[in-house]
């Protein structure tokens, strides 16, 4: 079933050293969403696209605060890939009444805290590093948000997000299992894209038609 003119808005996170342009207008999403008739609002992350880019560490501490400054007044469903997820979770369990739904893409164990912490693989810190120097990033700007202090969430803390949610993840993704995440959550449902890995993930058909039916945002061509 089609959105509709009086559905919520879809406020779109990208993840880190990428941007709104190239992980959702390039891919579609905002084409498909018009097509359904919903309003979508794309935030760039601090240090990323059209945002301002501070270039010391702890300016992104909070996240949160400069996406709530371009977020729709009205409760929005939410969709968040990698670090772009990580952001809404936060923003979902400080603000929740600002959160209909929520759709999770690319993270899973790798944003709860057990206690223990798991390094990158070469390869894929290797692939982060080629998109902090990719044309039109700000690599100083970028490198800082890198190093500011991450903090996965508790499961207490994920227990507070009242919105239902989908989370979307590659079989070969660095970030998952997602069932730790899952069962965190009070209400959430996995989707697992066979094959992918972490940064393929938005251009993916699997990915797009999960995130659009689960938030009522299938086109209606007809």
């Amino acid at each position: 079933m089609g959105g509709s003119l009086m559905a919520p808005p879809v406020a779109l996170i990208h993840g880190f050293a990428t941007s709104t342009e190239r992980t959702w207008r390039e891919p579609g999403w905002f084409d498909l969403l018009k097509d359904a008739r919903r309003r979508a609002v794309g935030i760039d992350l601090l240090g990323h696209g059209e945002a301002p880019k501070p270039t010391e560490p702890e300016a992104y501490d909070d996240l949160v605060t400069p996406v709530l400054e371009r977020f729709p007044d009205s409760p929005a469903d939410v969709i968040g890939y990698s670090l772009g997820a990580h952001t809404a979770l936060g923003l979902a369990m400080s603000y929740p009444e600002r959160v209909n739904r929520l759709v999770l893409a690319a993270i899973g164990r790798n944003v709860v805290d057990f206690g223990d912490s798991r390094p990158l693989e070469g390869n894929v810190e290797a692939r982060f590093e080629s998109l902090i120097t990719a044309p039109g990033n700000d690599s100083e700007a970028l490198r800082a948000c890198l190093a500011r202090e991450r903090r996965p969430f508790t499961v207490e803390q994920l227990g507070k997000v009242q919105a239902p949610c989908l989370i979307v993840i590659g079989s070969e993704d660095f970030a998952g299992p997602p069932e730790p995440l899952a069962d965190a959550l009070t209400n959430a449902t996995i989707k697992t894209i066979p094959g992918i890995d972490h940064f393929g993930l938005p251009k993916q058909f699997g990915f797009i038609d999960a995130a659009l039916e689960f938030i009522d945002a299938v086109p209606q061509w007809d």
